[in-house]
């Protein structure tokens, strides 16, 4: 994510008269007078699925706001397998406005999942700039032009509206903004990514890029964004983040547990296939234009399962120097200030040593400030290893001094595992705003209007 985009020239403003080629729409099929048109200069898709009532609400609101815009624009509805009155509606909103300024087509999969959807349109599509909203509009429109300004004038390669950027402000109960922090806490710690929000419905990809990465995008569902994120992001692509207003929709019909399952298995998979290096993300690099990436520290992994060695090394010499520490302390100062002690000096000494030997992090600058965020990990495995002993005392007052011992060692080993996650993804994370391609961007300038 060190170099600036060299590809394609920025796209120029096209008017919206001129005649042009039909896009193409195999396997699904396009209805509306849009094919008659001259290719968009952007392509927004409406992936739906049984939506007959928010459809068309949608579709209108989303015409009225691209009228303004200062070039091209396609709606295109993208139906995959509804089965209620969905696809009658999206061709008589094709038909009505598919002749208006804005470009409206509908186009229809026989096979379900969101991401199929829109690898589909995506790849078929004639328009320079491909972006996606839900058929909700939880997200505000007002952010749809900052969000393709960066793609439209060259500047970024992907672009995503982020409800966890500096400046969004959003809306939702308790248990979706857990859920959705949780998810992304666990991205940063597993894959090590640098975007904010892999979820919020709102993003957008210039053609070019659509066209080199789709290929290697799997999954056909909800997972589909992350996917496409993390195989551009590790290709070295610039990736713009916009901060949105962000409503949550209470009639959401998303399957919680479903989606968290897949979203876990392809993670796996990403995971696997990077670490193995199975994706020819250097090739999709080269052939983008963005040539090679930044040489890593020497001696210092790389990859999720190098760093994971080394840190679970650096974690069983910190669990036996624990366990040491604590028959040492515990028999002047008892158990709980033993353990509190033990898990202090082994929480200083495994900061330091994952900070330099598995995160390649040298030199003084942060040191404090890393260890500051250390010990605040070092409270939560406080308060995992001490509850783990209070559940003990009460469960067993009479369990013998090796009882106790083992069930805190247990106890320390899980707390080990997340903190594994949170110096990965928050501690000794690479801060977006010092790596050119992660800006959080307010207001992104609009592309010029075309010459008169």
């Amino acid at each position: 994510m060190t170099a600036t985009p060299t590809g394609p020239a920025p796209v120029p403003p096209r008017p919206r008269s001129a005649p042009g080629p039909a896009p193409g729409s195999a396997p699904g099929h396009a209805l509306g007078p849009a094919a008659d048109r001259a290719a968009p200069v952007l392509d927004v898709v409406v992936p739906v699925l049984d939506e007959e009532v928010d459809l068309e609400p949608c579709v209108r609101r989303l015409h009225a706001h691209l009228s303004s815009f200062p070039f091209a624009c396609r709606i295109t509805i993208a139906d995959n397998a509804s089965t209620d009155a969905t696809p009658r509606v999206a061709a008589e909103l094709a038909a009505e406005l598919g002749g208006a300024a804005v470009q409206v087509r509908s186009v229809r999969l026989e096979q379900r999942g969101r991401g199929r959807a829109l690898k589909h349109v995506w790849s078929t599509s004639d328009a320079a700039v491909l972006a996606y909203t839900d058929v909700d509009l939880s997200t505000d429109l007002a952010a749809l032009l900052p969000l393709v300004a960066g793609l439209v004038s060259g500047h970024c390669d992907v672009a995503i509206g982020s409800r966890l950027a500096h400046g969004a402000t959003v809306v939702r109960g308790a248990e979706r903004e857990v859920i959705s922090r949780c998810y992304n806490l666990l991205l940063h710690g597993t894959l090590r990514v640098r975007f904010s929000d892999a979820q919020c419905g709102f993003k957008a990809v210039r053609a070019d890029v659509a066209r080199t990465v789709l290929p290697l995008v799997e999954d056909t569902g909800w997972f589909f964004d992350t996917e496409l994120l993390v195989l551009a992001e590790r290709a070295g692509l610039r990736i713009q983040e916009v901060p949105v207003d962000w409503v949550d929709d209470p009639d959401s019909r998303v399957d919680i547990l479903a989606t968290a399952l897949a979203d876990l298995r392809g993670i796996g998979r990403l995971g696997t296939a990077i670490a193995l290096g199975r994706l020819p993300l250097r090739e999709v690099r080269e052939s983008l234009g963005r040539g090679t990436r930044p040489a890593a520290v020497a001696g210092v992994p790389a990859s999720l399962a190098g760093q994971l060695t080394r840190f679970l090394a650096v974690g069983l010499a910190s669990t036996g120097a624990y366990a040491l520490l604590y028959l040492l302390l515990q028999r002047s100062t008892g158990a709980q200030a033993a353990n509190s002690l033990a898990l202090l000096l082994t929480a200083v000494a495994n900061t330091a040593l994952n900070r330099r030997l598995t995160f390649g992090v040298r030199g003084p600058e942060g040191a404090g400030r890393h260890q500051v965020q250390g010990l605040s990990v070092f409270l939560l495995g406080w308060a995992l290893t001490s509850g783990s002993l209070v559940l003990l005392r009460s469960g067993a007052p009479g369990a013998s001094r090796g009882t106790e011992l083992a069930v805190l060692t247990a106890a320390n080993l899980a707390a080990t595992a997340l903190r594994f996650l949170l110096l990965r993804s928050w501690v000794f994370r690479d801060r977006r705003h010092h790596r050119p391609g992660h800006e959080d961007v307010p207001a992104a300038p609009a592309p010029a209007p075309p010459p008169a």
